[in-house]
């Protein structure tokens, strides 16, 4: 017997367990269990659209198709060679993709019991060994150079020297010091800044007098 049109668009829309649950990860675990950031839980989104054009390029296999079981260990190390050699991903971003496909396997594990050997098999998969890059920094002479290129007789250069004063003396990074508000600043002594990074993580970071004073209003 024919089946109907409508019957047949929801025998195809049916969701795979592996659609339900990396939605689950992506949309509510991440967030509401984890409270991850945003930038994090993009990161991790990125990696399952890699991971899913990976799937459909070498296995044939359309993303609305792919289930959980077909996702086992022999597949995540040849997508991870696949990322370095046909995307060019250096050794610590294939190590950062595979850190998200190993979030969401413990996730899964304790979500889907059943398969929780076949989540330890890819959670048995180690990260890769990069090289150590040598840490180069400014001597105490071309710092001087630095701080001493704002104009401080202008209202931008008085700015410009607060910021190259902040970074140097917290180490904190653009984008942490972008997110500081004033309530993050303390200028009595003792001079402080709350700094908050990756993963939402607050440090309270002491400063010196010199980078105090160059903070303080005119």
């Amino acid at each position: 017997m024919a089946i109907s049109s409508r019957i047949w668009r929801c025998v195809c829309l049916k969701p795979t367990d592996f659609s339900y649950y990396l939605s689950d990860f992506l949309t509510g675990y991440l967030s509401g269990q984890r409270n991850l950031s945003s930038n994090t839980i993009k990161s991790y989104r990125d990696t399952f659209v890699f991971l899913l054009e990976y799937i459909k390029e070498a296995h044939q296999v359309s993303p609305e198709k792919v289930n959980i079981a077909r996702v086992d260990k022999l597949m995540v190390e040849g997508f991870l060679l696949w990322l370095e050699k046909s995307k060019a991903n250096s050794i610590p971003t294939r190590n950062q993709r595979l850190a998200a496909i190993h979030a969401f396997f413990r996730f899964l594990q304790s979500q889907k019991p059943e398969y929780m050997f076949h989540s330890q098999r890819i959670l048995s998969i180690p990260t890769k060994k990069a090289p150590q890059k040598t840490i180069e920094y400014l001597s105490e002479d071309r710092i001087k150079q630095l701080l001493a290129e704002p104009d401080v007789s202008s209202v931008t250069g008085r700015r410009d020297l607060a910021l190259l004063c902040t970074l140097y003396d917290t180490g904190a990074r653009v984008q942490e010091l972008a997110d500081l508000n004033v309530r993050d600043v303390r200028l009595e002594n003792p001079a402080i800044m709350s700094i908050t990074g990756k993963g939402r993580k607050t440090r309270h970071v002491p400063i010196m007098g010199k980078t105090a004073n160059c903070c303080r209003p005119i």
